[in-house]
């Protein structure tokens, strides 16, 4: 579902994302935690307890149509409540231990500790990580009933992190804003020294050509000199990169406003690449030292506009 400002306009989203919600059920409270960060694909970790393993792939199909982008963690916690006063105690579903199959293995490895000159507490140890000695404490299923307060919680928690991706989006989307008008201020300083460059290139070559002698100057094509100086002045030329420039930044603009929220960090990261492209040959072109310094200080917003884009869903 695609977020919408106040006035109706779509925004971007940001992949950076946090909800949290919790319910209680019997002699339990569940606490959920939605957290993101930005990544290409959809990346999901689950780390919840060994309780609601049965119920694991529905809330998969919950989220993944949620969070649709970004390295997702998902944290789903049971905490005992005591039944007369509900407030928190401390865990008592401990995982025990299968004595049967500890001392099977036991015997077992005992009899080759010689050989692997394995001390007491490391066979202890590497007893206790072997299939089916560790049982879970909490071997029951989540109910019905539960089931349907565990889906409502996850679905607040869901809004709850859509909203503060909102959020973040809206600060995103006022820093491009900002930058581009950056770059947009500074590419309209670069034309008074454009035609300061042109007229002192066109002085210099003039100078040059008049510290010829008399005869040199005589034996130089005019004609020839004229058209080699319009096409020196041409390579020179940096309007198609100027209105490109400005081309891109205007689609960037239109980009951050589309509707629906699939692929706009990709388009968004596309464009940049296409304004550094201009703004690269603006300064191979620039041939003046003010210039220069106006170029240095659009890559630089423009590296600032490309590092956020990676956050943006």
């Amino acid at each position: 579902m695609r977020a919408i400002k106040e006035n109706d306009e779509p925004m971007i989203l940001s992949m950076t994302g946090y909800g949290r919600a919790e319910y209680s059920f019997a002699e339990h409270k569940t606490l959920i935690e939605i957290r993101s960060l930005n990544s290409k694909q959809l990346d999901l970790n689950f780390k919840i307890s060994p309780f609601y393993r049965t119920r694991e792939q529905d809330i998969r199909s919950m989220l993944v149509s949620r969070i649709q982008r970004g390295k997702a963690d998902l944290i789903i916690a049971q905490v005992p409540l005591d039944s007369q006063s509900g407030t928190e105690v401390f865990p008592q579903a401990f995982p025990s231990i299968n004595k049967e199959a500890f001392r099977f293995y036991y015997n077992q490895l005992s009899e080759l500790k010689a050989g692997l000159g394995a001390e007491g507490e490391q066979l202890f140890g590497a007893i206790l990580r072997l299939p089916s000695v560790m049982q879970s404490g909490a071997e029951a299923t989540v109910s019905d009933e539960e089931w349907k307060l565990m889906q409502r919680a996850i679905e607040d928690a869901l809004e709850a992190f859509v909203a503060f991706r909102e959020q973040e989006g809206r600060a995103l989307e006022d820093m491009f804003r900002d930058k581009l008008d950056g770059i947009e201020n500074l590419l309209g300083q670069v034309e008074p020294f454009e035609k300061e460059r042109i007229e002192k290139i066109k002085q210099r070559l003039t100078g040059r050509l008049n510290e010829l002698s008399e005869q040199q100057q005589q034996q130089v094509d005019a004609n020839r000199l004229e058209a080699e100086l319009i096409y020196y002045l041409e390579k020179l030329d940096i309007t198609e990169e100027k209105v490109r420039l400005r081309n891109h930044i205007r689609y960037f603009r239109e980009t951050m406003g589309q509707e629906g929220a699939d692929g706009v960090g990709k388009k968004l990261g596309f464009v940049s690449q296409e304004m550094g492209r201009e703004i690269n040959t603006l300064g191979s072109k620039a041939n003046h030292s003010e210039m220069q310094i106006i170029v240095v200080k659009m890559k630089d917003l423009l590296e600032q506009i490309k590092e956020q884009v990676l956050n943006v869903l």
